[in-house]
C-alpha cells in the first residue's frame, strides 16, 4: 500500500466508513462484524494478490469477464495510447472515432447470424435495459403497440437495474425493491436435473418446455409477446448448459408467434464455451445479442447491443416518420472503452482462447467428474468450455437437498478460499461454480480441481452424520 501512501487499516477503516458495496450485509460491513474486507493490490493470469500479499487462484475470473486473463500489457497500452490521442468524446448525431468503427464492424462479422448495427453502453445490466426499450421501439415501428411483453426464465440473470433486474429469474433481486415491474413474464428454467419427470428423456423435457413457453403465449395473447430473453448457457442461475434439443424447440415456437428472441451472450460471448458466442455453440439465430464482460475481459467497461437486420430494417424504414433515434448514454461508445474491446479481442482472436477454452474445456470438465461425481454429497457435476458448476445434495440417489441452514455451497467456497481458491457458491441450491480465464493450462486446470477436492472433503468431514450413504 506504500504507493498511496495508505496502510492496510488506513484503507479497511476509509472503505468501511465510505463505501457502498453491491451484494453485501451493509451493517455488517460498515461496523466490520463478522465482515471480510479483502485489498486487492495486483493480479496475473489467472491469479490475483491482495494487499497482506497472498495469493489466489481467480477460478472465476472476476465475474466470468476477465477471459484473456490478469496483467495483459497490450490492452493496458491500448488504453494509455487512446488516453493520451482523445479520452473522450461522445457519439451523439453520428460523432466517431477510428476504434469505434473498428469494433462495430468487428462484432457485426463476428456475431451469429446476420447483424447490421451495434449500440453500446457499460454493463450488461444497461445492455438488456437497451434491448428492451428496442423491442419496444420495433414494435411501435411497425405498427404492433401491444407486442410489448418479455418472456424470461426462472433461474436466468439479466442484470440488476429495473427492467434487467425485473427479467432475471431469481427472487432476492427483487425483494424490498418493488420489482418486478409489469410486463416481464416467466417461463420454466431449462434445468433438466431438477425439471424433469421421473423417466422423461432431455429430449422429451425440452419438448415440455416449448409446449409450457407456447402455452405461456396464448394465453397472454401473441400479440402481446415482444420477446424472449435467455442466456445459451444459464450463467449465475446455476451454470447449466440447456438439454438437448432445447434450443431448436424454443426458437420454433418463437418464429410461429413472431417474438424475437434476445441472446444474453455477457457471459457465454467471446469464447467461454468453446465457441466465440454460446449461439453458435447451441445453433441459436437471435434478433438481439447482448455482449458485455468478455467484450474487453472487463479491462474496461463496456457493453453492447448487436441489433440484427430483421430489426434494423424496421427502425431504418421508421426513421423518415419519427425522426432521431431518441435514446443514449454520454458514455456510449466511450473510446477508451472500444481501444480496450480491440485490443483483447484481438488477443482472445490470435491466441485462439475460444478453442483453448474447447480443449482445455473439455480436460477440466473430465477431471471435475471423475474428482467429484461419486461423492456422497455430490447430485451432479456439469459445464461447457470454461463454465462447470458441482451441485451438492444430501443424498444423490434420491436428490434430497440439504438443510439451507447447513449452507454447504458456501462452506465450500469459504473453504477453497482459505486454501488459495476463489470460487462462487451460486444461488437456488448448494453449488459451487467454476469460470476460470480462457488462458488457463491443464496444469492450472489440476490445481483448480485439487484444490476444490480439499475444501470438499472437509466439509464432508464436517457434515459428518448429516449425510445420507443410502
Amino acid at each position: 500500500m506504500k504507493e498511496i501512501g495508505m496502510d492496510i487499516k488506513q484503507v479497511s477503516e476509509m472503505d468501511r466508513r465510505s463505501v457502498l458495496h453491491p451484494f453485501t450485509q451493509l451493517h455488517d460491513h460498515a461496523t466490520g462484524k463478522g465482515s471480510i474486507l479483502t485489498i486487492i493490490e495486483g493480479a496475473s493470469g489467472i491469479r490475483i494478490r491482495d494487499a497482506d500479499g497472498r495469493e489466489y487462484i481467480d477460478a472465476l475470473a472476476g465475474l466470468y469477464c476477465v477471459n484473456i486473463g490478469y496483467g495483459r500489457q497490450e490492452v493496458a497500452e491500448a488504453i494509455a495510447r487512446q488516453a493520451h490521442k482523445l479520452a473522450f468524446y461522445h457519439t451523439y448525431a453520428g460523432h466517431t472515432t477510428d476504434e469505434l468503427a473498428k469494433l462495430s464492424d468487428r462484432l457485426t462479422k463476428i456475431a451469429p447470424g446476420k447483424m447490421s448495427k451495434v449500440f453500446f453502453g457499460l454493463s450488461g445490466s444497461d445492455a438488456n435495459e437497451t434491448q428492451v426499450k428496442l423491442v419496444w421501439y420495433y414494435n411501435n415501428l411497425r405498427g404492433q403497440p401491444k407486442k410489448k411483453k418479455i418472456i424470461a426464465r426462472e433461474r436466468g440473470y439479466h442484470g440488476s437495474t429495473i427492467v434487467s433486474g425485473s427479467m432475471t429469474g431469481m427472487s432476492f433481486y427483487h425483494d424490498n425493491m418493488d420489482l418486478p415491474v409489469p410486463g416481464i413474464l416467466r417461463t420454466g428454467a431449462p434445468t433438466y436435473y431438477w425439471g424433469a419427470y421421473p423417466g422423461e428423456t432431455e429430449r422429451q423435457f425440452s419438448r415440455r418446455r416449448a409446449q409450457e413457453l407456447e402455452e405461456l403465449i396464448l394465453r397472454e395473447g401473441p400479440e402481446t409477446i415482444g420477446a424472449f430473453i435467455g442466456e445459451p448457457v444459464l450463467g449465475s442461475g446455476g451454470l447449466t448448459p440447456p438439454p438437448e434439443g432445447y434450443w431448436a424447440e424454443i426458437q420454433a415456437v418463437l418464429a410461429k408467434y413472431d417474438v424475437l428472441l434476445i441472446a444474453d451472450e455477457v457471459v457465454t460471448g467471446f469464447g467461454r464455451t468453446g465457441a466465440m458466442f454460446g449461439s453458435h455453440k447451441y445453433d441459436i439465430k437471435p434478433d438481439l445479442i447482448t455482449v458485455a464482460k468478455g467484450l474487453t475481459s472487463a479491462y474496461a467497461p463496456l457493453s453492447a447491443c448487436i441489433v440484427g437486420q430483421k430489426v434494423y430494417d424496421v427502425l431504418d424504414a421508421g426513421a423518415q416518420k419519427v425522426g432521431v433515434f431518441s435514446h443514449g448514454y454520454t458514455y456510449s461508445g466511450h473510446p477508451i472503452g472500444v481501444a480496450a474491446a480491440n485490443a483483447a479481442l484481438d488477443i482472445l482472436e490470435r491466441e485462439d482462447l475460444p478453442g483453448n477454452a474447447a480443449r482445455v474445456g473439455e480436460y477440466f470438465q473430465t477431471r471435475l467428474r471423475a474428482a467429484f461425481s461419486e461423492l456422497p454429497i455430490v447430485g451432479q457435476v456439469r459445464g461447457v468450455g470454461f463454465m462447470a458448476a458441482v451441485e451438492f445434495v444430501a443424498n444423490p440417489k434420491t436428490k434430497e437437498r440439504f438443510d439451507p441452514n447447513l449452507k454447504i455451497g458456501t462452506r465450500v467456497s469459504d473453504a477453497a478460499r482459505k486454501r488459495g481458491l476463489i470460487a462462487r457458491a451460486l444461488p437456488h441450491g448448494d453449488i459451487i461454480g467454476f469460470t476460470p480465464p480462457l488462458t488457463t493450462t491443464k496444469a492450472e486446470a489440476d490445481e483448480i480441481v485439487g484444490i476444490a477436492q480439499e475444501a470438499v472433503s472437509q466439509i464432508i468431514k464436517e457434515i459428518g452424520k448429516q449425510v445420507s450413504h443410502a
